[in-house]
């Protein structure tokens, strides 16, 4: 059996959640009556200390939709990490659906700096320059390691984003691990900022979905690109069970994920040839370099492991419910064999 390492997006439905899915009543979601989607989008507003919440197909949908409602016409820029997940893996969406520019900040572990963000903001009034307009954090950092942004530093960005006059979003596609990780409550998190979203298709395991908080206002807005875009559904409850599945059943257990993570990073320190810090893994992300990242790839692949590889040397390895502690330990073994190889 494969030991699935290439994301926490490849979990699969458990056999409760696969009973939640089956039994859930349903509704027409465009016009409020799915009672799932409608229980879900409640419970996630609260969760997030936000006053409403639209359940959305994709948590690239979130973010999209979200620089949608904070970007105006005529040359509005946002900041965020220069890894992090609209830059990388949206398809110049910021761009095309917003017409965004889009300043890469620099900082380690997927996390840049009040300083460096400061330094980045354009004066008010610089014809110029782009006008500045939205920054965005990712909790946790997917390419940074799966890092948690602390309250203290998501506090002082936003210090830094109302002093200026921006709007601010949180990139929650991994917020649950971040929970888990630091105790402090969801909400403590996001609350903070004008829009935040939580995802269920990581480590909560759902296979589809993701939903947006934030005033009802923006909320109600965020309908009308839902609509827009191609997202608007029908019986939606029969996906938003297994969110609201994952939020009863499948948060807690993200510390078996924190701990495999750490065992595998642990384990992979002791191998010749793979450079990892496992001081660094806070949550489910194990980041780690070897000499040819390619070829281990592709060995551990005809070995029955998968990992991704983000470069010539980088390679990431996701834990998540379907992998335990024995298939890390199979790992380690296919990666040290790899490498003697």
């Amino acid at each position: 059996m494969t030991v699935n390492l290439y994301s926490d997006t490849q979990t699969r439905p458990t056999e409760g959640m696969r009973r939640a899915i089956a039994a859930a009543e349903v509704g027409d979601e465009q016009r409020g009556l799915d009672p799932t989607v409608n229980t879900l989008q409640e419970r996630v507003a609260e969760l997030l200390g936000h006053d409403a919440a639209l359940f959305l197909p994709t948590g690239t949908l979130c973010n999209e939709i979200s620089i949608r409602l904070h970007i105006r016409p005529g040359g509005d820029e946002m900041y965020l990490h220069r890894s992090s997940h609209p830059i990388v893996a949206e398809a110049g969406g910021p761009a095309a659906l917003s017409g965004a520019m889009v300043r890469a900040l620099d900082g380690d572990g997927g996390m840049y700096s009040t300083a460096e963000l400061e330094g980045a903001l354009h004066a008010p009034g610089n014809r110029y320059a782009a006008r500045s307009r939205l920054v965005c954090v990712e909790q946790t950092t997917n390419l940074g390691g799966g890092r948690v942004w602390s309250r203290a530093g998501i506090d002082a960005v936003l210090e830094v984003a109302r002093r200026h006059g921006l709007r601010a979003h949180l990139d929650g596609a991994r917020l649950m691990n971040a929970v888990v990780a630091s105790g402090e409550e969801a909400s403590s998190f996001a609350s903070g900022f004008d829009t935040a979203w939580l995802d269920f298709t990581k480590g909560l395991g759902a296979p589809v979905g993701a939903c947006l908080a934030g005033s009802r206002e923006l909320i109600d807005e965020a309908w009308r690109y839902k609509q827009m875009l191609g997202g608007a559904l029908r019986q939606a409850g029969i996906v938003a069970a297994a969110g609201l599945y994952a939020l009863d059943h499948h948060v807690e257990r993200l510390a078996d994920d924190h701990a495999n993570a750490r065992a595998l990073a642990e384990g992979l320190a002791a191998i010749a040839g793979v450079a990892v810090a496992p001081d660094e893994v806070e949550t489910n992300i194990v980041l780690f370099d070897v000499a040819d990242a390619a070829a281990l790839v592709d060995r551990l692949a005809a070995d029955g492991v998968e990992i991704s590889r983000f470069g010539p040397t980088r390679v990431r390895a996701v834990t998540h419910l379907d992998v335990d502690r024995a298939g890390i330990d199979r790992a380690l073994v296919a990666v040290r064999d790899a490498l003697r190889g």
